[in-house]
């Protein structure tokens, strides 16, 4: 895989300004349809669910988004709860699928042991553009703080607010892709002003853990649910993934909190961000789907066990 040094909008080394932002998004052309394939979806679960409209985004001349969640409909407030996002980087498919197949599969397998908040897919408009930023040029999963630039970010935030110290475990459900090399970092690095430095995409599963709050045994009964469904990516020359660190099979760090990642919004105990491939000549669409969900299903399974 090769990727351009140079990106199509603004000067190299020149961070862009409104009329750059403007002219980005005058790229972007709607590729599917947040209506037919969630907003569908989701309606179909409101026999299992209590559907919650937590927000609506508001992206003239694109429309209107708005923006949901399942809960479970059992709601028992002596319950600790657990959440599950997907599509808080619009283009990441499996993420939006995986939610809502968990909910739709497997939702009821923890009636009366823990409380599910699903929101399946964070960032609508991006969905719909097969993109990471909203049209701001503004990258949600970094935008998970006080005073958000990012509309998709502070309505999550404000959904789970009065729920942070009741979360028992968060699982956010993300992929990378090969158009992170070729699309999306080359953009952010033009967006920055910053040089685009090339580096290479994983061939498998990984996941995020916290480097500030690290839970290896959770990340590794994850990865063992997981390597049944699809391959777990290995270690690259360096020992790294991404350009971080494995600190255990298929598992690196980040600091999800000072980092503004939505994996940090809840302060669980048990937290991760999974990263699935899809571009991989040995996944299918289905086995990424099918690998959110386990990572879900292990996921919560062990930190109810170990609550």
């Amino acid at each position: 895989m090769t990727a351009s040094a140079t990106y199509p909008i603004g000067i190299p080394g020149t961070a862009w300004g409104e009329p750059e932002k403007a002219q980005w998004r005058a790229r972007q052309r709607r590729q599917r349809s947040y209506a037919d394939d969630v907003v569908a979806a989701i309606d179909r679960l409101r026999t299992d669910f209590d559907v919650l409209q937590y927000g609506e985004l508001d992206y003239p001349p694109d429309g209107r988004f708005p923006l949901f969640a399942l809960r479970t409909r059992a709601w028992r407030d002596d319950l600790p709860c657990a959440l599950v996002t997907g599509g808080v980087h619009g283009y990441e498919t499996s993420g939006v699928f995986g939610a809502l197949q968990f909910a739709e599969r497997h939702g009821g397998d923890f009636d009366g042991r823990i409380n599910l908040l699903v929101a399946p897919c964070v960032s609508p408009w991006a969905y719909e553009r097969i993109h990471r930023w909203n049209p701001h040029a503004i990258d949600p999963n970094r935008s998970f703080r006080a005073d958000s630039p990012a509309a998709e970010s502070a309505a999550l935030l404000q959904l789970i607010a009065p729920l942070r110290g009741r979360f028992l475990v968060h699982v956010d459900l993300h992929e990378t892709t090969d158009t992170d090399e070729t699309e999306f970092r080359p953009a952010l690095a033009a967006r920055d002003g910053k040089p685009f430095q090339p580096d290479g995409i994983p061939d498998g599963f990984y996941l995020v853990d916290d480097a500030d709050n690290p839970q290896p045994a959770f990340q590794q009964a994850i990865i063992a649910a997981v390597q049944k469904v699809t391959h777990i990516a290995p270690a690259d020359a360096r020992g790294e993934i991404i350009g971080s660190p494995v600190v255990a099979p298929g598992v690196i760090e980040y600091a999800f909190v000072p980092l503004g990642l939505c994996a940090g919004i809840t302060g669980a105990r048990y937290t991760t961000t999974t990263e699935v491939y899809p571009d991989s000549p040995r996944a299918t669409p289905e086995q990424c789907n099918a690998a959110q969900v386990a990572a879900v299903r292990a996921g919560i399974g062990f930190a109810l066990q170990h609550a």
